[in-house]
């Protein structure tokens, strides 16, 4: 057990000196002026782009090294190797920049929206689909129409209360950034908010969840984990898990509203559009449809074609995770608390990590080189409301809902 231990801690701590050479984010990002350029032309002229040039070559030494670590019988194996092959090939798509290849390796990190979900028949393109339909028959409703009103000294504000609140010491600084590549980054040390953003009432407390409660919880949490350092490193690998555990957050909290979740659902039928050739500029038009805001559209399209091609066919797809990721989460904790194991659900919190992975924390556990999360988002730390709300998911789960449609259908919309 204690030589296995070594080793886990060996191949751990290789796997996180590899990520640290690898920044995708940062490396894909545009300058302000970019922006300034396209909006100038009246969003008739491809941006003009360029990327670094990355050098990987540390990130692919060190992932050999753990490749000469883990011996075939070795029974986290799968575990070190799956963390291996993803950063091996998140250090290949930063040396294709702008390059079609760029989309081979970001397929491989994060999917497309017509990749089969856990179910083995639907899509995230279905699921974004489905959304469409529902809002567009709510859009019927006349909804009041949410202004986004607060800009970003007010949302500074409002996080540096909510963050001091929360982390206390550990609190991240919060600054206002005129390069920020989303409305928001997060970061165990840093909250970074662009400076041109503005956000309405809900996008708040939506931040609040999202980015701090979740984002910079799991960053300290897994920056505490002295004895499995993998788990402070943020990769393409514990992308889906993050991002539908953040929003997973909105939405137990009352935060997920349907603006909120329509953007969502526009980004992965942005990605699809830009797979089939779509280019910025038409992809940007798509989005001046849904909102008339030239600066919003053009960010939510820089968002899919960051890295990618801006002619079309090999966008970046990681946008496509969010509700991608929401559905795992949503299905991993609505069984572990039908099968009375709501015990494991703080495990999920334990530092950047991918839910197919929570077996091996379990074990990790066992092995008392996991340590607790230091920091639990509030719907974690009283459960209550949360155990009430997946055991009536449950039992609705297995309700046989045909019949009672066609009743309320001939009661209600058939008149």
């Amino acid at each position: 057990m204690e030589a296995e231990k070594k080793q886990l801690i060996k191949i751990s701590d290789k796997l996180y000196e590899a990520s640290k050479h690898i920044r995708i984010l940062r490396n894909v990002s545009w300058s302000s002026t970019v922006r300034e350029e396209f909006l100038a032309s009246k969003g008739e002229n491809l941006p003009v782009v360029s990327y670094p040039k990355v050098d990987v070559a540390p990130a692919h030494k060190y992932i050999a090294e753990v490749r000469k670590l883990i011996p075939s019988d070795f029974r986290f194996a799968n575990w070190a190797n799956a963390i291996a092959d993803t950063l091996s090939n998140s250090a290949e798509m930063l040396t294709h920049l702008g390059k079609p290849e760029f989309y081979t390796y970001s397929q491989k990190l994060y999917g497309t929206p017509k990749n089969l979900l856990p179910d083995g028949k639907s899509t995230s393109l279905d699921l974004a689909s489905f959304f469409e339909e529902i809002y567009d028959n709510i859009s019927l409703l006349n909804l009041p129409h949410i202004d986004e009103k607060y800009d970003a000294v007010a949302i500074h504000d409002r996080m540096v209360v909510a963050v001091e609140d929360m982390f206390g010491p550990d609190a991240p600084a919060i600054i206002i950034d005129d390069e920020v590549s989303s409305k928001v980054i997060a970061g165990r040390r840093r909250i970074r908010i662009r400076s041109n953003a503005f956000f309405s009432d809900m996008d708040i407390d939506q931040l609040i969840h999202h980015e701090a409660y979740i984002h910079v919880a799991t960053s300290i949490n897994g920056h505490a984990q002295d004895k499995l350092k993998i788990l402070s490193a943020s990769h393409p690998g514990t992308t889906k898990t993050q991002e539908g555990l953040a929003v997973f957050a909105e939405f137990i909290t009352g935060h997920l509203d349907l603006d909120r979740l329509r953007r969502l659902s526009d980004r992965i039928i942005a990605v699809q559009m830009a797979v089939d050739g779509a280019d910025f500029i038409e992809v940007f038009r798509f989005y001046k449809e849904k909102t008339d805001n030239d600066a919003n559209a053009y960010e939510n399209t820089r968002r899919v074609f960051r890295g990618g091609v801006l002619t079309g066919g090999a966008p970046f797809t990681k946008d496509i995770v969010y509700l991608d990721g929401l559905l795992n989460v949503h299905n991993f904790l609505r069984t572990m608390v039908g099968d009375a194991r709501a015990d494991v659900l703080p495990l999920l919190f334990s530092g950047k990590l991918d839910i197919e992975d929570m077996g091996e924390m379990i074990q990790f556990k066992k092995m008392g080189l996991l340590k607790d999360p230091l920091y639990l988002p509030p719907w974690i730390k009283d459960i209550r409301f949360l155990l009430t709300y997946l055991s009536y998911s449950s039992f609705l789960n297995s309700v046989k809902l045909d019949n009672m449609k066609d009743h309320y259908r001939k009661m209600v919309c058939d008149l």
